[in-house]
């Protein structure tokens, strides 16, 4: 954080939008003010897309001026029912609303809403760190307005509310997610009685849509050490509330002496070390979800201990039903996360084994152009506390990485089909769609993975008629 004067803080509003919106303002007699994250991000350093501009007055007359005022270049969009109005400019975007207080009713996060002054609009503010503003007006511009001290609580990196939690939360539940969020984002610490507030509230998260809830998880799980979040959606009592399954993993159990490690947080160790090496959210979200089935599957076996059989392939089919409660794509991004939570122990077993190129080819295959993603995984997935059981794992895995490339420029199996279609196969031994063509398209394929025969036309064809005789099958020409 950096503290900055007056004339500095002018110089971060020079750019000619808010030089115009000033004139505009100062033109139209009406007081206007920089709110909220646009500000807070220049004490943090931090970039920030986002300009929220307040008017004591009405935000849409402020954009609809400023709009003509720019000219060419100005998109003036108008949201009535909202009392907002955004103006694009060359790439910048600005949100204008009016000043204005807020009431709730018990059962809606949908306030109110009446004109207000600008410190009625600060005291609907989720946290003190938002509740900063910047006048634009000509006599005071660049005059900072911190009434509930935001610049302490950035300085002490504390998420705090400005007035009751208790009210701020029940008002508006979604602001619970957002309190748990920014700590997560900027490594802020909850405040005390805020944290105390989040714990009294955490039922009314059930007025809060899942569209929105998922959209905020989202943000914690890109966050740089995405498992702060989640040990403060747990803590709160949120967890178990919002995202069962995870709640789930939670625990250790002992028998005979034998006990498993608790999966939840071995989970968000696996997510903290993936988010070292990519901001992929599906690749994070598989890594979050690569063990969500080991509650369903633990079993205790007297001669082993604890085991998860099969439990990658079960977490592939509880995926669409989370992605489906959670409002999350069910497409594409869905089946990305499944293949890579099914495919996640292939490259462990590999790796703990003879590393043989039968099962490389496999491994390419089916992980095909998400081989990189699910190495990555699997590398995150490593966190045992033996470091010379983790670097050996380690090792071994760049022995299936070099594999992996060597086998690739050599067979080219990733994406590859049989060089026999089906359809030849049927033209040659004159059959219709039936469970032969099926079975000799598999030996092929079963062939060339195995490293029998190399991933050639003439090698597969020749393949095709010594098995087809097997089966006694003759072609017709």
């Amino acid at each position: 954080m950096v503290e900055l004067t007056k004339e500095e803080l002018k110089l971060h509003f020079s750019d000619k939008i808010f030089n115009q919106i000033s004139e505009t303002a100062d033109a139209l007699g009406l007081e206007c003010y920089v709110v909220g994250g646009y500000v807070r991000d220049i004490f943090l350093q931090r970039p920030s897309k986002d300009i929220d501009v307040v008017v004591v007055g009405s935000g849409i007359e402020m954009a609809e001026a400023l709009g003509q005022r720019l000219g060419k270049g100005a998109h003036v969009a108008v949201f009535k029912n909202f009392g907002t109005a955004q103006v694009k400019y060359y790439g910048t975007e600005v949100e204008f609303v009016g000043a204005r207080k807020e009431s709730y009713q018990r059962d809606s996060r949908k306030p109110i809403v009446e004109d207000g002054t600008l410190e009625d609009d600060q005291n609907r503010r989720d946290f003190t760190i938002n509740a900063m503003a910047v006048c634009l007006n000509k006599a005071r511009f660049g005059e900072l307005i911190d009434p509930f001290g935001g610049m302490d609580d950035l300085k002490e990196k504390t998420i705090r509310t400005p007035l009751d939690p208790d009210i701020t939360f029940s008002d508006d539940p979604l602001r619970m997610m957002r309190c748990i969020r920014f700590a997560a984002q900027l490594n802020f610490y909850i405040d005390d009685d805020t944290f105390e507030s989040l714990c009294r509230n955490k039922d009314r998260i059930e007025i809060i849509s899942k569209e929105r809830i998922a959209d905020e998880l989202n943000k914690i799980i890109l966050a740089s050490v995405p498992s702060r979040g989640f040990i403060d959606l747990d803590r709160s009592g949120l967890l178990p509330l919002i995202f069962p399954e995870l709640a789930a993993m939670q625990g250790i159990e002992t028998r005979n002496g034998k006990a498993h490690k608790d999966n939840f947080y071995h989970t968000l160790e696996v997510l903290d070390n993936i988010s070292k090496y990519t901001d992929n959210l599906w690749l994070r979200w598989a890594a979050l979800l690569h063990d969500i089935a080991k509650p369903v599957t633990k079993r205790w076996e007297p001669r082993v201990g604890w085991t998860f059989h099969n439990h990658n392939f079960i977490g592939e089919r509880m995926i669409p039903t989370i992605f489906r409660s959670m409002k999350l794509p069910m497409n594409e991004k869905m089946k990305y996360v499944q293949k890579l939570v099914s495919l996640h122990m292939r490259p462990i077993v590999i790796a703990n084994d003879v590393v043989t190129d039968s099962a490389v080819r496999r491994l390419l295959f089916e992980a095909s152009d998400d081989i990189e993603d699910l190495m990555t995984l699997c590398e995150a997935d490593i966190t045992s506390k033996n470091s010379d059981r983790k670097q050996r794992f380690l090792n071994n895995f760049q022995l299936v990485r070099q594999k992996l490339k060597d086998l690739e420029e050599r067979d080219r199996v990733r994406n590859f089909q049989p060089p026999v279609a089906g359809e030849e196969i049927m033209e040659v031994f004159g059959l219709a769609p039936c469970q032969e063509v099926g079975a000799l398209k598999s030996a092929i394929k079963d062939a060339i993975l195995d490293g029998v025969i190399p991933n050639e036309y003439e090698a597969a064809y020749a393949f095709m008629l010594q098995r087809a005789e097997k089966m006694g099958l003759k072609p017709v020409k």
